[in-house]
Protein backbone atom coordinates (compact mmCIF):
# COMPACT_ATOMS: atom_id res chain seq x y z
CA UNK A 1 0.00 0.00 0.00
CA UNK A 2 1.61 3.47 -1.12
CA UNK A 3 1.97 6.01 1.64
CA UNK A 4 -0.27 9.19 1.61
CA UNK A 5 1.88 11.95 -0.14
CA UNK A 6 2.20 14.89 1.92
CA UNK A 7 3.04 18.91 1.47
CA UNK A 8 4.67 21.18 3.51
CA UNK A 9 5.41 25.08 2.73
CA UNK A 10 8.82 26.24 3.57
CA UNK A 11 8.66 29.81 4.72
CA UNK A 12 12.55 30.48 4.35
CA UNK A 13 12.35 29.51 0.54
CA UNK A 14 7.93 29.93 -0.53
CA UNK A 15 8.46 26.59 -2.04
CA UNK A 16 5.75 23.90 -1.70
CA UNK A 17 7.80 20.88 -0.52
CA UNK A 18 6.85 17.18 -0.87
CA UNK A 19 7.30 15.23 2.31
CA UNK A 20 8.95 16.95 5.35
CA UNK A 21 12.49 18.05 3.43
CA UNK A 22 13.54 21.22 5.52
CA UNK A 23 13.98 21.93 9.11
CA UNK A 24 10.58 22.18 11.34
CA UNK A 25 11.46 25.78 12.27
CA UNK A 26 11.16 27.04 8.37
CA UNK A 27 8.35 24.37 6.91
CA UNK A 28 4.49 24.22 7.62
CA UNK A 29 2.14 21.47 7.36
CA UNK A 30 1.25 18.78 6.17
CA UNK A 31 -0.94 19.30 3.56
CA UNK A 32 -3.42 17.18 1.40
CA UNK A 33 -2.00 19.24 -2.16
CA UNK A 34 0.23 21.40 -2.86
CA UNK A 35 -2.37 23.80 -3.68
CA UNK A 36 -3.17 23.64 0.27
CA UNK A 37 0.78 23.79 1.15
CA UNK A 38 1.07 27.10 -1.09
CA UNK A 39 -1.29 29.01 1.07
CA UNK A 40 -0.19 27.78 3.97
CA UNK A 41 0.43 31.41 5.37
CA UNK A 42 -3.12 32.38 4.02
CA UNK A 43 -4.91 29.35 5.94
CA UNK A 44 -3.11 29.43 9.48
CA UNK A 45 -3.65 32.93 9.47
CA UNK A 46 -7.86 32.44 8.64
CA UNK A 47 -7.19 29.47 11.23
CA UNK A 48 -6.10 32.03 13.89
CA UNK A 49 -8.90 34.58 13.19
CA UNK A 50 -11.10 31.94 14.08
CA UNK A 51 -9.81 30.34 16.96
CA UNK A 52 -9.40 34.10 18.47
CA UNK A 53 -13.18 34.79 17.28
CA UNK A 54 -14.31 31.55 19.62
CA UNK A 55 -12.54 32.40 22.76
CA UNK A 56 -13.77 36.27 22.18
CA UNK A 57 -17.72 34.45 22.84
CA UNK A 58 -16.28 32.11 25.52
CA UNK A 59 -15.07 35.31 27.56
Amino acid sequence: MAEKQSYWFNQRTGQVEVGPKSIALDRLGPFDSAEEAARAEQIIAERARRLREEEAEED
